[in-house]
């Protein structure tokens, strides 16, 4: 079998999901050769259907498509990059208001076409048991097969791979009540949690609440055991009315400054950013439903008006300690030719993953050809993304989702919340281009976006 055309060393792109066909594109559009290995139907997935290329496996959604909206800036971002997502997603979009929705069926033929149309790409069915030798993007996603999950274990060393998600809600710092929440640490040792405290009364309408909550059960392949050190808040809550009490919602060690007393509980949040706008609940990772979330958690003193950043859940999903383990742009240290893209690198969402692929492929034909890595700037949602990854804390790292808490904050007060993200929103834009430009790296010929088609109606 010839291989596929293009010049210097194929490269290997194992997995055909969304970032591995962004990866397999941007290498193959700038004249590198690829090898894209996807195991299905060779081998099936427990989630996957079809042997389509991109194929989607949970919502047909790709979220808002106005850029004021963080998902809509990042959809603006890969645009610029001429994302194989998003002209597959004009080719099949269906009705959904203000969101990029697709047929599902048309969107996996659209991916599958044009990757498969690409000269310099050559589509090999077969399972990837062991990390290539070479040139090489990994982008198998949550459901990576056990060999190879094995073997890049072996390659991560101890706590390089989680398997599943624990995820408690984030939430901005400048939508919190702070007429009601204090920052302290436990017996004023430092103030660097926030403190939502509550009396009883307000705890036991809390419990009864989170009690009676609708729970997502999710699919039967995305079970995961749940560990004593990592319970839903709402199985701790179902053990006894004290038990969130004397957990994570404990008040030792703390006085409230309105009453000067000890609140009879707390919900405390810990910082999740240098900047200080992300705020994690901490002890909150649930599977409540994303409605039920907002209305239980939304009853919490200091947060009626809390402005949720990333949703909690607990599922299955194999993601790499990125910040502990990756270079910035998802290298593996001693070998500098093989990156990781996509989910399986600790970013939440279709578009994510997508844009996670497109920066991979750009940077990896960089250092084939002798050039540095490149990384948007943070005022970016790219850049703020990839910033999250390699900045977390690696001891407390978990997936994330765009949202505006991730990019630099605007440097001075702006109240309203539309006008605070459209205001972002025009400064990532005009970063993203101005770093696009500099790199020389705009795409041709790659059309109107599908969230300026739906601005003009």
């Amino acid at each position: 079998m010839s291989g596929p055309a293009g010049t210097g060393p194929v490269v290997t792109v194992v997995g055909g999901g969304l970032a591995g066909c962004e990866a397999a594109l941007q290498l193959a559009c700038r004249g590198r050769p690829v090898r894209l290995l996807e195991m299905r139907p060779i081998q099936a997935t427990p989630a996957h259907t079809t042997d389509a290329l991109g194929e989607l496996v949970c919502t047909n959604s790709f979220k808002s498509v106005d850029p004021s909206n963080a998902h809509g800036e990042l959809k603006r971002e890969m645009e610029v990059l001429g994302s194989v997502l998003l002209r597959s997603a004009r080719r099949s979009r269906v009705a959904a208001g203000s969101a990029l929705a697709v047929d599902r069926t048309l969107f996996a033929r659209a991916m599958t076409g044009t990757v498969e149309a690409h000269p310099a790409i050559q589509v090999r069915r077969e399972e990837c048991t062991e990390l290539p030798e070479g040139p090489t993007i990994v982008a198998t996603g949550p459901l990576t097969s056990d060999a190879l999950s094995q073997d890049i274990a072996r390659a991560m060393g101890d706590g390089g791979l989680a398997f599943f998600d624990a995820i408690a809600p984030i939430v901005h710092r400048e939508s919190l009540d702070h007429g009601v929440i204090f920052a302290a640490g436990r017996f004023g040792e430092d103030d660097d949690y926030l403190n939502c405290p509550m009396d009883q009364g307000e705890y036991e309408a809390f419990v009864a609440a989170l009690r009676a909550a609708d729970v997502h059960e999710g699919h039967e392949w995305d079970a995961v055991p749940y560990f004593e050190g990592c319970l839903p808040i709402e199985v701790m809550a179902e053990r006894g009315v004290d038990t969130l009490r004397f957990g994570p919602m404990k008040p030792i060690g703390l006085v409230d400054p309105r009453t000067g007393e000890r609140p009879y509980a707390v919900v405390q949040l810990r910082r999740e950013d240098r900047a200080g706008q992300m705020w994690n609940l901490v002890g909150f990772q649930t599977r409540l439903r994303v409605g039920e979330q907002r209305r239980v958690f939304g009853g919490v003193p200091g947060l009626a008006d809390a402005e949720f950043l990333r949703w909690g859940s607990i599922h299955r999903n194999s993601y790499l300690n990125h910040p502990g383990r990756l270079t910035p742009w998802g290298a593996l240290s001693d070998r500098p030719d093989l990156l990781f893209a996509g989910q399986l690198t600790g970013v939440e969402g279709y578009t994510e993953s997508a844009a996670s692929g497109i920066l991979a492929g750009i940077n990896l034909a960089r250092i084939l050809g002798d050039e540095e890595p490149v990384l948007p700037p943070s005022t970016t949602m790219m850049g703020g993304l990839l910033r999250y990854l390699r900045d977390c804390d690696p001891t407390r790292f978990q997936p994330m989702n765009s949202n505006w808490g991730l990019v630099d904050p605007p440097g001075r007060r702006i109240r309203d919340k539309k006008a605070r993200r459209a205001w972002m929103a025009q400064r990532a834009h005009a970063a993203f281009t101005s770093w696009t430009e500099e790199y020389g790296l705009v795409a041709q010929g790659s059309g109107v976006g599908p969230y300026e088609a739906a601005r003009a109606g």
